[in-house]
């Protein structure tokens, strides 16, 4: 057995490009109950209220909506260097930087498909002001009384042109093990979860139906509730929000989901329960095999539509143009 590799801890932030940034930041702050810690040039910096961090979500404002970057933290600043050095040696390192709001520096990297990403140790803790400090010791701040509030950042969904060389490149390099997987029937890989913790994933990988590398299909936001995709499905109606699936269950991660897409062009996922945890160092990765779909994709619910597979961030047409 390889010894496995545990130097990245969890995924830290995420930053998103949209062309509303107005509409985009009432989507989080109004409905989701996000709180903006600060804001710096055309960047806005927020956090669910379970969230430790300084940010858990960067909003850039740019001209076509997608992924900015995803950052992950690693369990040491030993553990941060072992991984710079295995991510210059295959070549997918792009460099330092000398840190950003909330954070250290940090190294930056590319997966094989281009999605930018980059590893810290270094970051800055939230301090609630004396009106949002609570009596519950272990939470960050108050429940925000606006909306209804996400807790924390779950994961993130990445389009591949094709999966498996992104999937082996994250548990190669990064350390990251594969959980759940879809085998088509010519033997190809059609998605992989992985995950650096219990989480049944903090990564998931996704083939791109369009052929196109580096796009985003969505960020996630967790409840632990199922009653609030309910209570925040019935505000979404109420202001226009466009609701593509969800409620549902989906077979795989075991996940009670919601997609919607925010003003700017993004799918946001919402997690209405935490689907499993795995504890099991020597985890044998479920595969879902092409017969299997039925129930791997949705275990109940309606049928995902068919731009599910097809859309992402940004449009194909545009990334091809840059």
């Amino acid at each position: 057995m390889k010894e496995p590799i545990f130097d990245v801890a969890q995924l830290a932030h995420v930053e998103i490009y949209t062309p509303k940034p107005d509409a985009t930041l009432w989507f989080f702050k109004e409905l989701l109950g996000m709180e903006e810690t600060c804001r710096e040039g055309q960047s806005v910096y927020l956090r669910a209220y379970e969230d430790f961090y300084h940010h858990t979500l960067k909003i850039t404002e740019r001209d076509r909506p997608g992924l900015g970057h995803v950052a992950w933290r690693t369990s040491s600043p030993q553990a941060l260097q072992r991984r710079v050095e295995a991510l210059q040696a295959c070549g997918a390192g792009r460099g330092w930087i000398d840190g950003d709001l909330g954070h250290g520096p940090a190294f930056q990297f590319v997966t094989p498909d281009g999605h930018p990403m980059e590893l810290l140790w270094e970051v800055e803790y939230y301090e609630a002001p004396p009106e949002k400090q609570t009596a519950l010791k272990n939470r960050p701040q108050k429940r925000p009384i606006t909306g209804v509030p996400v807790r924390r950042l779950d994961h993130v969904n990445l389009l591949c042109s094709d999966p498996t060389p992104n999937k082996e490149f994250m548990m190669e390099q990064l350390g990251f093990r594969l959980r759940e997987h879809i085998i088509l029937s010519d033997g190809s890989e059609a998605g992989a979860w992985l995950s650096v913790s219990p989480l049944v994933h903090e990564l998931a990988c996704m083939r791109d139906r369009t052929g196109s590398k580096g796009r985003l299909h969505h960020i996630c936001y967790w409840y632990g509730y199922p009653q609030h995709l309910s209570d925040i499905a019935d505000l979404f109606a109420e202001n226009d929000i466009t609701i593509e699936a969800g409620p549902g269950k989906h077979g795989i991660s075991q996940a009670y989901f919601m997609y919607v897409f925010e003003p700017g062009g993004n799918r946001v996922e919402l997690f209405g329960d935490a689907g499993y945890l795995i504890f099991d160092p020597d985890w044998k990765p479920v595969t879902w095999r092409e017969e299997e779909l039925d129930k791997g994709i949705i275990w109940f619910g309606s049928p995902l539509p068919a731009e599910y597979f097809l859309y992402g961030t940004p449009a194909p047409e545009e990334e091809a143009a840059d």
